[in-house]
């Protein structure tokens, strides 16, 4: 999963070279304005200041993102420059519905991670 994100003085174009994922656009003002998979093959445009989340659904999910300004900034919300990393770990426990530990990972062993996170190993009860 890459982290919501935002290009602060640039457009975003994304196209899709394998796998799929889920991908998650908000404007300025929070609205949702696309919420949807992406497959190989299709691009999506994503407005400067809009933010942005994207998901690998099981078999990956690579895609480009050509940015308009050959300058573009990007800023994240979390690592070690994170506006999550001053939220009390029950804003984000609720806001993410994510345990305590997860939460605490977050915040604090992100160290120099600014914009990507691992998948979630589960284990599996043998029979």
């Amino acid at each position: 999963m890459v982290s919501p994100h935002w290009n602060i003085n640039a457009h975003s174009i994304m196209y899709c070279t394998g796998g799929r994922g889920r991908v998650e656009v908000a404007d300025d003002k929070g609205e949702t304005v696309f919420d949807g998979e992406l497959r190989q093959g299709q691009l999506l445009i994503v407005p400067q200041n809009y933010a942005m989340l994207e998901r690998a659904g099981s078999e990956g999910f690579q895609f480009v993102s050509i940015k308009t300004s050959d300058r573009a900034m990007v800023s994240t919300i979390v690592g070690k420059t994170s506006a999550l990393r001053g939220m009390p770990e029950e804003v984000l426990m609720n806001s993410y519905r994510m345990s305590r530990d997860e939460a605490r990972r977050v915040k604090l062993t992100r160290g120099d991670e600014v914009a990507i996170f691992t998948p979630r190993r589960e284990s599996r009860a043998e029979a």
